[in-house]
């Protein structure tokens, strides 16, 4: 075959579970193709191997194409990269370009979110299936010049892995031993950690499957980077449901299942679509459903307007079937943003003062859920919601203002979902 040209090539295993799913090859010109092992294609029903993204069970030959992406990786990969503030930290680490993902990718490979491990190959092991996609091209394989020692964590607030020692947490690369994620006080955003704490527990209260949380002073913290901080003395910590004494534990977030990127988080894909596919092929279809009700009315009742696709996760305990994650990032945003509104539609809208059991009843409709079925879980939340909150949200560290907009904003719902104080 006669080649055209000549390009440089560099490339990235990727493995979960210890199997050989993938190869991410990095061209010249930051052309970026993603191609799945055909050995791991062919036998992954009939060998049991481990899922890589709910898509598959929605969509059975989805990874069977290269996926191919200039600059960004494809979102099934590019999702487990920070956004905001810590994805500047970790381009200014490297001294790259943030939109330039391959480098902060390789840079973290080893502890990204979930179970997916990203290594160099080196150039003699690139494989040419993963070179097909570029067959017009001779290509010139590189090594990766990319120290692996780091680790992401989607989101945008400034967040660090840790592992706890006693009464301490070291800020560390590691995935072993009792994991945690740290968040660090906001620069812009008041008292954030203490927020995000209340809205946790209360929704806790309110039957929400969360990990463990705590609040812990920043002189417990060792290793953490010098990074600008308000004049705050507390971070948040929330263990880690992607880690566990026997592993990791593979996870994705909706925008990963539904191939999108953070910047179509919000605007996309509404709660209707959440529950349809977790009801579809999700290993507790209604069970998870139900709960996923539950936090929608407890997201309506705490003024969370944050809470979009990349805020609903599943994850792989089996290495196989799909559960609805434990809740993260539940915050009450209207402490910081008013107006504020839920993230995505429910039943077409989002205004809270729109909201009814109606609307649930209406969604349980679309996603062919029975409406009992759901109503029980609800009136439930209201029943916890409106004995426990008042009195928890006296004792919680949110701070006095905040709880003040919190308990207009309940005065302000619908009579199905009003809680008095």
């Amino acid at each position: 075959m006669a080649y055209s040209r000549e390009e440089h090539v560099q490339a990235l295993g990727l493995t979960l579970h210890g199997v050989h799913i993938a190869v991410l090859a990095h061209f010249a010109g930051n052309k970026n193709i993603l191609t799945f092992n055909p050995d791991y294609l062919s036998g992954q029903v009939a060998q049991d191997l481990p899922v890589v993204t709910m898509r598959q069970l929605l969509q059975p030959d989805y990874l069977n194409h290269p996926f191919i992406h200039s600059q960004q990786l494809p979102p099934l990969l590019s999702n487990l990269l920070p956004e905001g503030s810590l994805r500047e930290w970790m381009s200014s680490e490297l001294k790259v370009n943030s939109i330039n993902e391959f480098p902060m990718f390789a840079w973290a490979g080893r502890n990204l979110p979930g179970a997916i491990i990203a290594e160099p190959l080196p150039p003699d092991e690139i494989p040419d299936w993963s070179l097909s996609p570029r067959d017009k091209v001779s290509p010139i394989a590189m090594p990766v010049n990319v120290p692996a020692r780091k680790f992401s964590l989607a989101g945008v607030q400034m967040k660090f892995s840790s592992v706890r020692q006693g009464a301490r947490f070291s800020i560390s690369e590691s995935s072993d031993g009792e994991s945690w994620i740290i968040k660090t006080p906001s620069t812009t955003h008041k008292a954030v950690v203490e927020n995000e704490y209340t809205s946790m527990k209360l929704a806790e209260a309110a039957g929400i499957t969360i990990p463990e949380v705590k609040l812990v002073q920043l002189s417990d913290l060792d290793g953490l980077p010098d990074i600008p901080l308000p004049g705050e003395s507390t971070a948040y910590a929330i263990r880690r449901f992607d880690r566990s004494d026997a592993g990791r534990i593979h996870t994705e977030d909706f925008a990963q299942i539904m191939g999108l990127y953070p910047v179509d988080k919000y605007g996309k894909v509404n709660h209707e679509q959440i529950a349809a596919a977790l009801h579809q092929v999700g290993t507790q279809g209604l069970s998870d459903v139900q709960q996923l009700a539950r936090r929608l009315l407890v997201n309506i009742l705490l003024g969370n307007g944050d809470a979009h696709i990349k805020n609903w996760s599943v994850y792989y305990p089996d290495q196989l079937n799909p559960l609805l994650a434990p809740a993260y990032d539940i915050v009450s945003t209207i402490a910081y943003v008013e107006p504020d509104r839920l993230a995505l539609n429910l039943n077409k809208h989002k205004d809270w003062d729109a909201m009814t059991f109606y609307s649930f009843e209406q969604w349980a409709k679309r996603i062919n859920v029975s409406w009992p079925a759901i109503r029980i879980h609800l009136q439930d939340v209201m029943e916890k919601a409106r004995t426990l909150w008042p009195a928890m949200l006296d004792e919680l560290p949110m701070l006095e203002n905040h709880k003040a907009k919190l308990r207009a904003h309940w005065s302000n719902l619908k009579q199905d979902f009003r809680i008095t104080t």
